[in-house]
């Protein structure tokens, strides 16, 4: 299975040298264990552009979808056997980057 781990972060600016240091252990070990599929950070939300298609021609907004004091500031998206050990993934994966994250399987093909 696999799932998507949404690192949360409240703060402006991105992780510390420390922070980007337990990260990347954190990510060494994923791969040597077989549960690495993707990770990366993200820029701030004052970067991000919005784009509706729905209408007759798209319209693009710039700045975040929602106004909110916490944003995804990066992501992990892993393999594992299920969701308590995916659970296990991402309570170290908090740890490592010091930051609240979310975890969500991906839907079934």
């Amino acid at each position: 299975m696999q799932f998507l781990v949404s690192v949360i972060d409240d703060k402006t600016g991105s992780a510390t040298p420390d922070e980007m240091t337990a990260i990347r252990a954190f990510n060494e070990r994923l791969v040597a264990e077989g549960h690495w599929v993707f990770a990366g950070g993200l820029d701030s939300p004052g970067t991000a552009t919005v784009i509706d298609n729905r209408g007759d021609e798209a319209m693009f907004t710039d700045g975040p979808f929602v106004e909110s004091k916490e944003h995804l500031a990066g992501f992990w998206i892993i393999e594992a056997p299920d969701l308590d050990a995916a659970l296990q993934l991402a309570a170290e994966g908090s740890k490592h980057c010091r930051r609240k994250v979310e975890v969500r399987p991906f839907l079934a093909e």
